[in-house]
């Protein structure tokens, strides 16, 4: 499977929601209420992707010319890693989380935070990355979590 990691651009922003909402719906829907899966989607329409895409570093994996998954870097926090449902688990993720850790080394950054679901929590830790907090947003719980990078 050939996977390309590329910078994301305003023309991935409808293919980028749908992989978000798609995620949401299917894997994230696993731990959180139908009320905060529906307040969440709100921010990943289209027009705010747009908006994500202009204020940080938005990544996207292509996979047979297709949007699969998407990652992004704001200053040294992490967010927004999605993956489709149906390529969840294949590696896709560890791509785009590699190539986030790449960006943030050649910047400088000795840490990176994320703020992660339920969902996700241990998909992060496989990757280094260690627990803070729990902050709750009404009934949305999100764990913090934080990675020291290599000099």
């Amino acid at each position: 499977m050939s996977v390309l990691v590329r910078a994301a651009r305003a023309e991935d922003a409808a293919a980028i929601s749908k992989v978000v909402i798609a995620a949401l719906r299917q894997s994230n829907a696993l731990d959180y209420p139908p009320d905060v899966i529906a307040r969440v989607e709100q921010s990943f329409a289209a027009p705010q992707i747009l908006g994500l895409i202009i204020q940080r570093q938005v990544y996207v994996a292509i996979l047979d010319g297709a949007v699969v998954a998407t990652a992004s870097l704001d200053q040294q926090v992490i967010r927004s890693v999605f993956v489709a449902p149906g390529h969840q688990g294949t590696g896709i993720g560890k791509q785009l989380m590699a190539r986030i850790e790449s960006v943030a080394g050649q910047h400088g950054l000795q840490e990176l935070r994320v703020p992660s679901s339920i969902t996700a929590e241990g998909f992060y830790a496989r990757l280094g990355f260690e627990k803070i907090r729990d902050e709750f947003h009404g009934a949305e719980r999100t764990v913090i979590m934080l990675k020291h990078l290599a000099p």
